[in-house]
């Protein structure tokens, strides 16, 4: 079966037929496949990927830590890493489920820096009590709101339709291993270098969610 692929709302509209599907459309990977129109119970179970929106900071601090300094990760949630060899920096945090922004636009809210993230930066670095903020961007997590893993491979009932999605902010890190995996299950049918069917989307439908990044 070939899934038809219907996007009405965009300007290069045409339906799509084909012999393989890979769906890596990272925070729109759900509504991508509701877009498909599959049939019957194709759909289910539904794909709970949901773009989520996070602000990454940038600040100057000349007296903060140094090139030994790695990529730091707080309790808190707070990360920060350096920016260049220039006394600048990055960084920025979560909020809480119940404080989730509205990811209709890409707005920054400053604030969040402010009264979140700084406190909490300079409690780790006392050097960071003295930052200068220099600016800050919005971007997209691709959220699996079932575990927060990536969900990989095949369709459970539509064998040449596969995703590479979800991965909640570490794709970057799981990006070589998962293209190769799908690489291979496109081409030979099967994982050769690594073994991940427990990303699959089996998981999904039997509620067996995985560890929060208990794949890494």
């Amino acid at each position: 079966m070939c899934p038809q692929i219907h996007m009405p709302d965009s300007l290069e509209y045409q339906p799509v037929a084909c012999a393989i599907v890979v769906n890596a459309a990272g925070a729109w990977a759900g509504k991508l496949l509701e877009a498909a129109g599959l049939p019957g119970g194709l759909a289910e179970p539904p794909l709970p990927i949901q773009p989520r929106k996070r602000y990454v900071y940038s600040w100057h601090c000349p007296d903060g830590p140094g090139f030994s300094c790695p990529l730091l990760v707080d309790t808190t949630g707070a990360y920060f890493r350096r920016d260049g060899i220039a006394g600048n920096y990055l960084g920025g945090m979560s909020p809480p489920e119940e404080e989730e922004p509205d990811p209709s636009d890409l707005s920054v809210d400053h604030d969040f820096f402010q009264e979140r993230v700084w406190p909490q930066l300079a409690r780790r670095v006392p050097a960071f009590a003295s930052l200068r903020p220099r600016g800050a961007w919005a971007g997209y997590y691709d959220h699996n709101a079932f575990d927060r893993n990536g969900v990989l491979g095949p369709h459970p009932k539509l064998e040449n339709l596969f995703l590479a999605a979800g991965f909640s902010g570490h794709g970057l890190q799981h990006a070589p291993a998962a293209g190769r995996a799908v690489a291979e299950l496109v081409v030979k049918g099967r994982y050769e270098s690594l073994d991940l069917r427990r990303l699959g989307w089996r998981r999904l439908a039997e509620g067996e969610p995985l560890e929060e990044d208990g794949v890494v």
